[in-house]
């Protein structure tokens, strides 16, 4: 027979109490991240805004995600995704002004919802007044906020650009200054005591203004070797991210006394938290930004960078949850985002992929600790073959049309099957462009269709609001050929086991207790027990 699933209740919030916790809302928060130059075009030209977000507040309220992280919405030069940032207590104009920041806030807080911030603080654009400034006086006082290095034949030394190409460019006058990523976004040199300051007042203006938090980008840079001594190695990026051959560039120990002084900044104002981007190779390290007087969360990257495999997959939440478990914090789990392909074309593509995204996305939504939702993979966007010559990504430019860069997964968001997906308030040539068929991915489409992508999640978020043991709570993990099972336990008693079969063949799981919901529709059951299709996943309740 099919599985009968539990009966959910799914109400638009905000109020929503099934979860009673004294924890902080951080720690099992479902934050989904909004690229908003993709989002929702709220003025007609094109290109994603404050304005289209807003009228799309509702949406996320509906699908039952608890805070939204936006992408850099400041002033930018516009070399890197609005990763290069020219004003950092502004609103871009093309995203509207910093009184739609705010009503932003008000309308998302009216429906139980949070707004948390990005924030650059490794390096600036080219265009800051402070990098202007240094290019036109080496000795001005801006000159001591970059790296810079005099005029000689070769570069100061080996360091490369995540990019591609050396991390060195020279300005007019011969001397070379710093950049890990773009040209256009020279580092900051933190050792200059007026750039925390600068940013310690940035951090204040937007948390006065009610936002609840800041995604740090780039949160293991920032220092840099003293001497710039040369790397043991040139770029070149592990699996998890980056390694020893990094040594100079990353993760120096100074910088955790930055995050010390930002959490006593964000103490001051409760409620609020900083998840800090750190792409490093051992998990040990990463949870080491996480510890009580540092930063609230930081990425756990290993499921967004691991193959589709049972030892791939236990290992990244067994290595997370120990590393993290170390120093009291929670896991803030992803499996997709604006640098990564999406999760559909990873994983396989077509029904294939679709199928272990689904899986995948009911695995990550049972672990305790946080999770991040990138916009569109709730409705199984696969990645968007665009046209070199609609390229925006440097990476694309950069390596000379060797690597592909990431516009794939930045391509606007499908709303319903009118001309342009809905993601204009009128018909507009989107920033990006559209690939055919885009349509059948739309929420409208989806949020009729019982058996959807989009629907699957509704429902998972739901349970995980109402279930103690989903999203908190201790997990084992265990295996069993191509079987994947984590047994989440609540502080109650209650338990649910997140069933998940990565191979090629059906397995038969044990079915004690209820069935709260499977990622395949086909999913049959016994008395006994329940027949899990391969890249399946399936929640059972025990008690």
């Amino acid at each position: 027979m099919a599985v009968r699933l539990a009966t959910v209740r799914t109400a638009t919030r905000p109020q929503v109490a099934a979860r009673t916790s004294s924890s902080p809302w951080w720690r099992s928060a479902v934050v989904y991240q909004v690229y908003l130059r993709s989002f929702a075009d709220g003025n007609g030209d094109g290109i994603g805004d404050l304005a289209g977000l807003r009228s799309r507040l509702p949406y996320l309220a509906w699908l039952g995600v608890d805070a939204v992280w936006i992408n850099p919405h400041y002033p930018s030069g516009g070399a890197d995704g609005g990763y290069d940032i020219v004003d950092y207590r502004a609103v871009d104009p093309e995203y509207g002004d910093v009184a739609d920041l705010e009503a932003l806030v008000a309308e998302a807080r009216a429906l139980g919802l949070r707004i948390v911030l990005d924030v650059v603080p490794n390096h600036t654009s080219d265009r800051h007044p402070w990098f202007q400034a240094a290019l036109a006086d080496p000795d001005s006082p801006e000159a001591a906020r970059y790296h810079f290095a005099p005029p000689s034949e070769e570069p100061p030394n080996n360091w490369q650009s995540l990019f591609g190409g050396p991390a060195w460019s020279r300005t007019p006058d011969g001397r070379w200054y710093l950049h890990l990523f773009a040209p256009e976004q020279p580092d900051l040199n933190w050792r200059d005591p007026a750039v925390a300051a600068d940013f310690e007042r940035t951090l204040r203006f937007w948390l006065d203004r009610g936002v609840s938090g800041f995604r740090v980008d780039v949160a293991y840079g920032l220092f840099k070797d003293a001497g710039l001594r040369n790397n043991p190695g040139a770029y070149s990026p592990t699996l998890f991210g980056h390694g020893p051959e990094q040594a100079m560039t990353w993760n120096q120990p100074e910088v955790h006394d930055v995050w010390r002084q930002w959490r006593s900044i964000c103490d001051e104002y409760p409620g609020t938290m900083l998840v800090g981007e750190v792409c490093l190779a051992d998990p040990r390290e990463v949870a080491l930004y996480s510890r009580p007087d540092e930063m609230h969360q930081s990425f756990s990257f290993r499921l967004l960078k691991s193959p589709w495999s049972v030892e791939s997959f236990a290992d990244g939440v067994r290595s997370a949850l120990d590393a993290f478990g170390a120093v009291g914090a929670p896991v803030s789990w992803v499996l997709g985002n604006h640098d990564k392909d999406r999760q559909v074309t990873r994983f396989g593509g077509g029904a294939v992929g679709t199928a272990r995204a689904r899986a995948a996305a009911l695995l990550m939504l049972a672990l305790p600790g946080s999770a991040y939702v990138y916009a569109g993979d709730e409705l199984g966007l696969p990645q968007a073959v665009v046209p070199d010559e609609a390229k925006r990504d440097p990476i694309f430019f950069r390596s000379g049309g060797a690597r592909p860069g990431r516009d794939g997964c930045r391509v606007p968001m499908p709303w319903n099957p009118s001309p342009g997906v809905g993601f204009s308030t009128r018909p507009a040539e989107p920033w990006l462009p559209v690939p055919d068929g885009w349509d059948r991915y739309a929420v409208s489409r989806q949020s009729r269709d019982g058996g959807s992508m989009l629907i699957l999640y509704r429902r998972a978020l739901a349970l995980r609001e109402a279930h103690p043991a989903l999203g908190s709570g201790e997990a084992t993990v265990s295996t069993r050929g191509d079987v994947l099972t984590v047994r989440c336990t609540a502080a109650d008693g209650s338990a649910v086991r997140c069933v998940v079969n990565m191979g090629s063949e059906t397995s038969l799981v044990r079915s004690r207790g209820t069935v709260l919901l499977a990622s395949n529709t086909s999913v049959r059951r016994s008395s006994a027990t329940v027949a899990l299709p391969p890249h399946t996943a399936i929640w059972l309740a025990e008690g």
